[in-house]
């Protein structure tokens, strides 16, 4: 029996921990409505679960008001003061797991920004803060004498032994998280610290991704068996072929698979955005998902408010968000019951 298991997202949450934005740098020419959109995000969550939120030292004040402006369940949130260098809690934060006695364990990965930028000194020691916080235990995963880096965006999991990953996040020289880790070592990390029997490699990631690969881009699991993946129906496009071949993968491991559409190509001043449905997120009783002013949007809506009849299916405008290359799910953490 594993000793450590990472619940599916859509089990039980006790919170969702989100970092308020404060890097100007992460939205150049474009920081003044993404408080606003942060403001739509609590309000959905704040309805169904509590929102631990994490806020610079001089921004608590603003933070309320903006949330209180956006009548947000301000009861059912959290304020907490702490420096963090930018707001993607899914990667910098700590991915909760379960012990054979199911009591809550929080993991401490290594976080170096992607293994790209060099602002993550702050939002490496946020999983010691959030664990310190809770009063839980806290675990830095480690192999071979080597603090394991890892993302929570880079994986997907269905809290029943299989996780999604890809090989380019993973297994590429670029943006190398653990040198010299091959897919052996990956295998055997994920086994130990979550529980994980079988790793399904997906290969490529979206255009316009600065993680290089991320899953929760691309696929997703919604139930122990059933994967939402995003395809792209224009074979001049990019993302075609490599989504293509991710889809092709998914079907030969047996799993019930969902296709979603993907936005028409987003770009801002002459950049790529990674606009993709699969960044959505889910908590207690509501699914928030990306949208982009794209005629797809009530497409991927309905087809995730199908996939989960009993929670509300909310779409928060992206368009702003993504300049950031990032929207739901990578700025959020959960925290399981």
């Amino acid at each position: 029996m594993n000793q450590y298991r990472m619940p599916a997202e859509w089990e039980p949450h006790t919170s969702t921990w989100l970092a308020w934005p404060h890097n100007e740098n992460d939205w150049p020419d474009k920081f003044a409505p993404i408080e606003w959109v942060y403001g739509e995000i609590v309000r959905a969550l704040a309805r169904h679960e509590l929102v631990n939120l994490v806020i610079p030292t001089d921004a608590e004040e603003g933070a309320a008001d903006v949330l209180k402006r956006a009548t947000a369940n301000t009861a059912n949130v959290r304020l907490w003061k702490y420096a963090t260098d930018r707001s993607w809690v899914r990667d910098s934060g700590p991915i909760f797991v379960k012990d054979a006695a199911g009591a809550r364990v929080a993991l401490d990965w290594h976080f170096n920004a992607w293994a790209k930028y060099d602002n993550w000194t702050c939002d490496d020691t946020l999983p010691e803060f959030v664990a310190r916080t809770l009063n839980v235990p806290r675990l830095q995963p480690a192999r071979n004498g080597h603090r394991v880096v890892l993302e929570g965006g880079s994986i997907d999991v269905n809290g029943a032994g299989l996780m999604l990953t890809t090989e380019e996040c993973l297994l590429s020289k670029t943006q190398e998280r653990n040198p010299p880790f091959g897919r052996a070592d990956y295998e055997a990390t994920f086994k130990e610290f979550l529980g994980i029997d079988q790793v399904l490699w997906l290969n490529r990631g979206i255009v316009g991704d600065d993680t290089h690969g991320h899953v929760d881009d691309l696929a997703r699991f919604v139930n122990e068996r059933t994967v939402v993946t995003v395809v792209e129906s224009n074979p001049t496009d990019a993302n075609y072929a490599p989504l293509q071949e991710n889809l092709e993968r998914l079907r030969g491991w047996k799993l019930d698979v969902v296709q979603l559409p993907m936005p028409r190509p987003l770009v801002f001043d002459g950049t790529r955005l990674p606009a993709s449905y699969a960044n959505f997120y889910i908590a207690n009783g509501v699914v928030i998902v990306p949208t982009f002013n794209d005629p797809a949007d009530r497409v991927a809506l309905g087809i995730l408010a199908d996939l989960f009849p009993d929670r509300e299916v909310v779409g928060v405008h992206c368009v702003d968000l993504v300049w950031g290359l990032g929207t739901l799910h990578c700025m959020t953490q959960q925290e399981p019951a």
